[in-house]
């Protein structure tokens, strides 16, 4: 599988992970001190081939994402759910199988131009994602199946807003989990 954007990743051993599953370019931001070169690369990668947010499924990985998608709003995001990406409990994408990589990035999202509002908090609650004993177990598993990752209520909600799930989608995914 060859993938034309470039993908974000936060180190070495994450490029290694990415390059056992899919034929890619890499750039690595080495943590959240993201240096000054490394921005430019980032910045003409963006504009030239496009790129894709693929950090890891921690605290580190998600602030990581934060800044890049605030630089760069439509870059594809890719995600590794936590249970994915651990081993003897570390977690990072280093750690993922291959066939968990390939699938996280055929199912990258791209933010939507316009906002939209398919989905509000009441349809979490309908559906047992909030307000409900396993409500983040039910996000997770969903995130997963739907390719945006976890998030609390409020996260996952804007992730199927801005990145326009149907409500097909949703309700066929809702089925599998």
């Amino acid at each position: 599988m060859k993938i034309k954007e470039t993908i974000v990743v936060e180190g070495r051993d994450d490029t290694a992970a990415i390059k056992q599953a899919v034929d890619a370019h890499t750039i690595e931001t080495h943590g959240y001190g993201i240096k000054k070169d490394t921005w430019q690369l980032l910045e003409k990668a963006y504009n030239e081939k496009g790129i894709i947010i693929f950090t890891d499924p921690d605290y580190a990985g998600t602030e990581i994402r934060k800044r890049l998608t605030e630089k760069f709003p439509k870059a594809g995001q890719a995600y590794l759910s936590r249970k994915d990406a651990e081993k003897a409990g570390d977690i990072g994408i280093e750690n993922a199988s291959p066939r968990s990589i390939r699938q996280a990035l055929e199912n990258a999202h791209y933010t939507l131009e316009e906002a939209r509002d398919e989905f509000t908090m009441e349809d979490l609650r309908e559906y047992g994602l909030t307000a409900h004993p396993q409500a983040a177990d039910r996000r997770d598993r969903l995130g997963r199946v739907l390719g945006i990752g976890y998030g609390n209520s409020k996260c996952f909600l804007n992730r199927l807003n801005q990145y326009g799930i149907t409500r097909d989608q949703f309700l066929k995914k809702l089925e599998e989990i």
